[in-house]
């Protein structure tokens, strides 16, 4: 792997997901393109059957349930930014090679990603690997970059929950007619997984493709996902109990976000000590190496915020909180379908309460199939190369 395990663990992760912005900054839109959303697919590479094998084997995942070879595309697809303008995004979409006419489809959810370059779509990671994984046992697959990331324009509106959804749907659009284009099609029921910020995500696409006829949704994976950011994650990075960078790394890119969403701070020496305050804003811009960004960082998030700030993480109040209240919800709905949490008790970069939480909200609301699925006392990053093919062995029993 060519990250060093910390690296892994802290830039793979995602501390939060919000839902619906309280000082709206665009609307969804996801019903708002029904119809071919596919601008341009290149091939960018084609991998025999052997090749998938040794590929796989290289990020030591398995290799039993690989039936196809598999061709890897990159797409760029219409769908709508942050200000409800038409915009642009880029995904990863990998199709077996087979002669079925009609595939189950996966859509894979990534985790945070600083570097726009470091996405499954331009750079071989485990993104990418997990997307050949499914493919390679017959799954039409798709993994997103979200906007702003990959190929696509602008800065990524990190934690956005409604322009995320949505640039997933239109990924599916646009994977949809891509099929099309081989004579085959994409059976209804998503089976959706992801990893850390990926894996909150699962649930609110999940949510959001449950409720559209369009697709339908087959199954929920989420893999070590912050689902409970309020109760749990925010509390974590605050106390110690998280990895000391990946929590500054998280809450920065966090608040520089929302900010330019929602308007957190009038100027970023309100909630950023000096020296940072004078370049936090820039790192996250997508175009710095994720190692530069690490490296520019202080250790911890009380060397990075204000006092004043972090008292009002700890206690939010005014436009924080009413952000954390609308948008602190990926669970808070009843699954139809069978849902799987998966995540390692060793993880410091999101608490395995998480995973509690949500299952105690869904079974609060009446969900009858849901599980917690402890892959053990595991970092972060090995939770998810433990728990792909879990995912991938129970996708196949819901044949």
């Amino acid at each position: 792997m060519r990250r060093t395990r910390v690296l892994a663990a802290a830039l793979c992760a995602g501390l939060l997901v919000p839902g619906v912005a309280v000082a709206e900054p665009a609307p969804t839109a996801v019903e708002q393109h029904a119809g071919n959303q596919l601008s341009s697919a290149r091939l960018v590479k084609r991998l025999t059957k052997a090749e998938v094998v040794a590929y796989l084997a290289g990020y030591e995942l398995p290799t039993s349930a690989v039936r196809d070879g598999v061709d890897l595309y990159l797409l760029t697809y219409r769908t709508t930014g942050v200000d409800g303008r038409p915009t642009t995004a880029s995904a990863l979409a990998v199709l077996p090679r087979t002669r079925e006419r009609t595939l189950r489809t996966v859509t894979w959810l990534h985790g945070t990603r600083v570097f726009r370059g470091d996405t499954a779509s331009v750079a071989d990671n485990l993104d990418r690997a997990a997307s050949v994984l499914f493919a390679a046992s017959g799954y039409a697959t798709v993994a997103p970059d979200y906007l702003g990331l990959g190929t696509g324009p602008g800065r990524h509106p990190y934690m956005v929950t409604g322009p995320t959804v949505g640039a997933t749907v239109d990924a599916l659009r646009a994977t949809r007619t891509l099929a099309a284009r081989s004579g085959q099609r994409l059976a209804p029921g998503v089976l959706v997984s992801g990893f850390s910020q990926g894996g909150q995500a699962s649930m609110l696409v999940g949510r959001e493709l449950a409720r559209s006829p369009e697709f339908g949704l087959r199954a929920v994976a989420g893999i070590a996902g912050p689902y409970d950011i309020r109760g749990q994650e925010l509390p974590a990075a605050l106390d110690g109990r998280l990895d000391g960078i990946g929590a500054t790394l998280y809450l920065g890119y966090a608040i520089t976000s929302w900010n330019r969403a929602y308007g957190l701070y009038d100027s970023p020496a309100e909630a950023f000590r000096a020296p940072y305050d004078q370049v936090v804003e820039s790192l996250f811009d997508g175009d710095h190496e994720e190692l530069d960004v690490v490296n520019a960082l202080p250790r911890t998030p009380r060397e990075l915020f204000t006092d004043e700030f972090l008292a009002r993480l700890a206690h939010p109040d005014g436009v924080l909180a009413s952000v954390l209240e609308a948008n602190d919800d990926p669970c808070d709905w009843r699954p139809r379908v069978p849902v799987r949490l998966y995540a390692g008790t060793g993880d410091r970069d999101v608490v395995f309460a998480n995973s509690q939480s949500c299952q105690d909200a869904l079974q609060a609301r009446g969900t009858r199939d849901s599980e917690v699925v402890n892959v053990g006392e595991v970092d972060h990053f090995t939770s998810a190369r433990l728990a792909l093919p879990r995912v991938l062995t129970w996708f196949d029993a819901l044949r």
